[in-house]
């Protein structure tokens, strides 16, 4: 039976390494300390907006209607994976004027939500 992998220690609370790998196949080992990755770090709700963010090609539209949750609540949880990822959030990348305008013109975001890019909420 596989477990999916822990990344923090269950009695302190500290981060996990990985220090043993095993073929599958043919029971090969190795040892050492390896580092997991970032992704890793997500919890399972985490990791299953990723994955939904990703089968919808960034489209939070579609990620609103597939998880019937609001487009603000995207973007939050957004951040919070963003930041449990260990990059910071407070650098707010520029808004690009005409992508959201092509957007709002394709029926992909509402105007309101147009509103709410431009402005950077």
């Amino acid at each position: 039976m596989k477990y999916p992998i822990i990344t923090q220690c269950p009695v302190c609370d500290h981060p996990l390494h990985a220090v043993k790998l095993e073929c599958g196949h043919c029971r090969t080992t190795i040892e050492n300390t390896f580092e997991l990755s970032k992704l890793a770090l997500l919890s399972p709700e985490q990791l299953h907006f990723v994955i939904t963010f990703l089968v919808n090609r960034g489209n939070i539209k579609e990620v609103e209607k597939e998880l019937g949750i609001s487009y603000p609540t995207v973007r939050g949880k957004l951040n919070d994976i963003i930041t449990a990822l260990g990059y910071d959030t407070r650098k707010k990348p520029e808004v690009d004027e005409k992508k959201v305008i092509s957007m709002l013109e394709n029926g992909e975001i509402t105007a309101d939500e147009a509103v709410k890019m431009l402005k950077d909420e």
